[in-house]
């Protein structure tokens, strides 16, 4: 399904041009008088009243020169169909005032919005209104459908504005409101998603929800509209008070019942891994790749899983069926096969017609899928994917300090897609005849289109089978497609792009400076681990002087505490980092985070971390995510970062802490493995003899590369390293205490390779070194019989 936005108009300022036979002197009069008219326009708009939406009340004066004051900066046509006629927007609301790009494309809706805050409920409790509450994100397609269909309609917008306070939340600002919320909806309709859309009481309980409504009974298929529920649950709000008090209350019980985990007595064992993977295969699609039916996500932390048991277990299985999903997502539309990167999902079951907004967060995961999975099968198709990804975020998804912004919108001047899509004739216009002739056959576009009479370019058939087809050499055909990209790519650039969210979120931060490091480290590329270094940087310079991260930034303005996912990603990446550059300050600053969240979000008395801080604004629960979706949970990630942590260090605080995580979460693997295929990629790494690797070297770094050439070489997840100087290693002893006996045996560069502190033989020979790092240790047999725990002594040894 697909919406087609009408083309946005756009204001144009008043300007004159002198014709050549004038005077200078009549030219610069004229310029004169148009800077005249130009100001008392601009006067006249700055000074002149906000007008009310409809069905509100007028906005007090204090308020209407904030909002003046905010609407004198906007750059841009205002985002809405409501304008004046010198193309001002006709109506203003609270949203402008707020630093998050979703609201602001709220600002002109003829809704009186408000942001989440007391403001808000204090209102609506004063005036005996239920609340609406509608979440989203700035490049969601479905949001922009309803905000256009229903939030910009005035009828709708007047009925809202009479009956209802109307709140509207960005999710990537505020994913604790989303969570518990999220839950609510999940609980009443047994899904979710965004747009999300909620009925509140004054006191922010939930009595109805559901995400994306269309406006009016009998509309896509809908009985019953967005503007109907409204009068309908308004009505049941004013006539049935204590039945709407009472299933509110009802449901947050239930919310919090949800979200709370105990824990259990006991640890994971391999069971839960072998489960998930057995789910795993009654899910896969052998035909397309990925899991399940249309619409298919890419959730590469299915595919890490399946890569890390496959070098446990030897399964075959487990390898194809990550393999067959990656090389699938690359061929399908849902890669960008002009710009890189991906878009968030595929809404068929073959990965060709994507939606179209690509988010942060899926590039840096799938891009650390695809050099994991390069490493397993030294496919070099797979490395240009990653390669082509981390380009993508080079090119159009960095900040000026070195910072990633979050997200590149799905619709444009045209509509959803229209900046990707292509007729036969945009190509032809672009291309030689003999790329052409190739473009059309590798890219598979046909005179039907697969989109709306579009097509969304995808690659069903290898280039060497195209080439073989069209009878010409495979690097004939080869150097034809390079080039054509190259022309496809500069031609798109000539169309309105889509809206990119220059938000800058340290969570998502943290995924990508783990991609650029482990791009680095996998591909022998420093370009990679100095574009991971500059977004390190960016996020750690923003912290606040008690050494706490901000969760947002815009425009060099950061806000907001950090949440779970800030410290536990960042962390990581702050550790890849340091294994991809070995300086000693990532490792220190990875370190220093723990404590902040060891101090604020760890739950002493149950094990595993909070989404919020404890001294965050308390919502109807306190969520302790337990959910591996588009994103890995903080607490899997979490996990990770502390069993690496304790590797590197030998604190045993951190085992500690890991292991009242595995147990908190261990009656989620008992019940539902595949919620947290990330978190069992930790539980991996528990079950193993993690490897520590130790290279010292009598002089520079570069003299570990050949040692480091054939670590590249090797896919072992489950390991930390250290490169050191016999100069520097008394110093990095203070925090990794196992180089403290280290040595560069007779001035050569030495390798250690050990686990639980007992090591291999050192070596200078990195063909020996080569055969070290190979040996897999396999996955430990389920006990016959529970047994009493035993005093652990190593966190990762047999058990």
């Amino acid at each position: 399904m697909s919406v087609r936005a009408d083309r946005p108009y756009v204001y144009q300022p008043l300007h004159c041009r002198a014709e050549s036979r004038r005077s200078s002197a009549s030219a610069g009069a004229v310029v004169a008088v148009a800077l005249v008219l130009a100001r008392a326009i601009a006067a006249q708009t700055t000074s002149a009243t906000i007008a009310a939406p409809p069905g509100a009340a007028p906005y007090p004066p204090a308020l209407q020169e904030r909002l003046r004051a905010a609407r004198s900066t906007e750059s841009g046509p205002p985002r809405t169909r409501h304008r004046n006629p010198d193309g001002s927007p006709t109506y203003t609301n609270r949203l402008i005032l707020e630093p998050s790009p979703y609201l602001q494309q709220h600002a002109h809706n003829p809704v009186d919005w408000y942001p989440w805050g007391d403001e808000a409920f204090a209102r609506a409790r004063a005036e005996g209104r239920p609340v609406l509450l509608s979440v989203g994100y700035s490049t969601c397609h479905w949001c922009h459908v309803m905000e256009e269909e229903s939030f910009e309609d005035p009828e709708i917008a007047e009925y809202l504005n009479r009956n209802y306070i109307a709140i509207k939340v960005d999710r990537e600002r505020r994913p604790d409101v989303d969570a518990v919320y999220m839950e609510a909806v999940e609980q009443m309709t047994g899904g979710g998603g965004w747009p999300m859309t909620l009925w509140l009481t004054p006191d922010r309980q939930p009595f109805y929800g559901g995400t994306y409504f269309p406006p009016h009974d009998g509309e896509r298929g809908a009985g019953v509209g967005f503007l109907t529920l409204l009068r309908k649950l308004r009505a049941v709000y004013d006539e049935r008070p204590a039945e709407v008090t009472a299933a509110a209350a009802d449901l947050v019980r239930q919310i919090q019942t949800s979200l709370a985990v105990a824990p259990a007595a006991g640890l994971p064992d391999r069971s839960a891994l072998d489960r998930a993977v057995a789910g795993l295969r009654r899910e896969f699609d052998a035909a397309n790749g990925g899991f399940g039916d249309a619409p298919k996500f890419p959730r590469s932390v299915q595919l890490e899983l399946l890569l890390r048991y496959h070098r446990r277990t030897g399964d075959a299985e487990a390898l194809q069926m990550a393999e067959r999903t990656l090389a699938a997502m690359a061929a399908g539309g849902v890669y960008d096969q002009v710009g890189g990167g991906f878009h968030r999902y595929a809404t068929d079951a073959h990965w060709r017609v994507p939606h179209f907004e690509k988010m942060l967060y899926d590039n840096a995961l799938l891009a650390v899928a695809y050099l994991e999975a390069y490493q397993v099968t030294q496919r070099a198709d797979f490395a240009r994917v990653a390669r082509e990804i981390l380009a993508y975020v080079e090119r159009e998804m960095t900040a000026p300090d070195g910072a990633f912004y979050s997200a590149s919108d799905a619709d444009s001047d045209g509509g959803e897609g229209a900046f990707f899509v292509w007729t036969p004739a945009e190509i032809q216009a672009v291309l030689s005849a003999d790329e052409l002739r190739v473009a059309r056959a590798y890219y598979g576009v046909g005179d039907e289109g697969n989109f709306h009479g579009e097509t969304v370019l995808s690659t069903p058939r290898p280039l060497d089978a195209v080439a073989r087809e069209l009878g010409l050499p495979p690097a004939t055909a080869q150097a034809q497609i390079d080039s054509a990209r190259a022309k496809l790519y500069a031609a798109r650039q000539l169309r309105p792009a889509p809206q990119t969210d220059r938000k800058i979120l340290a969570a998502w931060n943290g995924l990508m400076i783990s991609a650029f490091a482990r791009a680095g480290q996998v591909l022998g590329d420093p370009s990679y681990t100095r574009a991971a270094e500059r977004a390190a940087d960016a996020v750690l310079a923003k912290r606040t002087a008690a050494g706490r991260l901000q969760h947002s930034a815009l425009d060099g303005q950061a806000g907001g505490d950090g949440y779970l996912d800030d410290y536990a990603f960042v962390i990581a990446g702050l550790l890849d980092l340091y294994e991809a550059t070995f300086d000693p300050r990532w490792l220190r600053s990875a370190i220093a985070l723990e404590p902040v969240v060891d101090r604020h979000y760890r739950d002493s008395a149950q094990g595993g971390y909070f989404l919020t801080s404890d001294d965050a604004e308390a919502l109807l629960a306190r969520a302790k995510p337990d959910y591996d979706g588009a994103e890995p949970t903080g607490n899997a990630v979490m996990l990770l970062d502390l069993l690496r942590l304790y590797e590197l260090t030998g604190d045993d605080r951190y085992r500690v802490r890991a292991e009242a995580t595995l147990r908190a979460f261990q009656p989620r693997f008992a019940s539902d493995p595949l919620a947290l295929p990330r978190m069992l990629s930790g539980v991996d790494f528990w079950l193993d003899r993690p490897k520590q690797i130790v290279i010292v070297t009598a002089g520079s770094a570069a003299e570990a590369e050949p040692f480091l050439a054939r670590l590249r070489e090797t896919f072992l997840p489950n390991r930390v390293v250290v490169v050191v100087s016999e100069a520097d290693k008394s110093a990095l002893a203070a925090t990794v205490p196992l180089v403290a006996d280290k040595v560069a045996r007779d001035g050569k560069p030495t390798a250690y390779v050990c686990a639980q502190r007992v090591c291999d033989l050192p070596t200078s020979d990195p063909t020996v070194f080569a055969q070290q790092i190979a040996r897999v240790d396999p996955l430990p047999a389920i006990p016959a019989a529970p047994t009493a725990p035993k005093q652990s002594v190593t966190p990762n040894g047999q058990r």
